[in-house]
């Protein structure tokens, strides 16, 4: 069974790639087209657009991101494949509604995560490995009950998922429903925790961002994601316009532009968050 590390950006999948070498890590790219949001490093832009088959412009996640997996691959002396479908722009003109307008994702409708990270990881496998895969996940020994969650979606211990497998005469993309992957954890099973992660990544050559997934993260409470505006303004920005422009809102009763502009009583600091804060993609 070909065995798959699914690489996030953050310290603990990346933990997983160097302590579990598998025969593939993948990472799946948030990117946008907007220029307001590029990438600073021209020649950096181009090593990405290459690696992924589109131009690289910009990622709604930190910029910090893309040194982590160039510096990640350079560290375990192993390819990562990276992969990016659509933009976050062309996922959201996906979704419209039936006056004809767009909508945004939230918390009861993630198809930002479906459709930028889940999707074109499994199609990747579907279309470069003998399915099911096994893919390692990257929680941790206090995080059971997440695993516990994964294992009990799938069916006699393989998940399904629905895979593009072809095109119908009229063009329109053939779908089918196949065994996809057996999840592992091999933290979990080996007892591993933040502080373990943390200390091993002291003083090696891997640069992380802040926090990994989207700046602008609905899972992010408000006053993370302030937080986050100051931090990375210009993507953070990016979310804002997103809601002036759709007219809608990723999280329920507050806007984004609402928390930029919102006056915090205390000045915040890097140690007053943690991961717990940061929302996750859920793969």
């Amino acid at each position: 069974m070909t065995t798959i590390n699914s690489i996030s950006g953050g310290k603990t999948s990346a933990y997983i790639a160097k302590h579990y070498p598998a025969d593939y890590n993948i990472f799946s790219l948030v990117r946008t087209n907007d220029k307001e949001v590029m990438f600073p490093d021209a020649k950096i832009r181009q090593i990405v657009s290459d690696r992924i088959g589109h131009e690289f412009i910009g990622t709604l996640e930190q910029d910090e991101i893309i040194y982590t997996i160039l510096d990640l691959e350079q560290y375990i002396g192993q390819e990562v494949v990276w992969l990016s479908d659509k933009t976050f722009e062309e996922v959201i003109q996906q979704y419209k509604m039936k006056d004809g307008s767009f909508y945004l994702p939230n918390k009861m409708n993630r198809f930002c995560t479906v459709d930028m990270k889940v999707k074109p990881i499994a199609q990747w496998c579907y279309d470069n490995t003998d399915l099911p895969v096994e893919m390692r996940i990257g929680f941790r020994a206090n995080e059971m009950r997440r695993a516990k969650n994964m294992i009990e979606r799938a069916e006699n211990g393989v998940e399904k998922f629905k895979f593009r497998v072809g095109k119908h005469k009229n063009g329109n993309n053939k779908w089918k429903e196949l065994d996809y992957r057996v999840v592992r954890f091999p933290l979990i099973k080996d007892g591993i925790f933040k502080d373990t992660i943390e200390e091993f990544w002291k003083g090696k050559p891997v640069r992380f961002a802040y926090m990994n997934n989207c700046v602008g993260c609905f899972h992010r409470s408000e006053i993370f994601l302030k937080h986050m505006s100051e931090k990375a303004s210009k993507q953070f920005e990016w979310f804002a316009k997103q809601e002036r422009n759709v007219k809608g809102t990723f999280k329920t009763g507050v806007t984004y532009d609402r928390i930029k502009n919102h006056r915090t009583q205390l000045e915040l600091f890097d140690s007053d968050f943690n991961e717990c804060d940061s929302g996750y993609c859920g793969l």
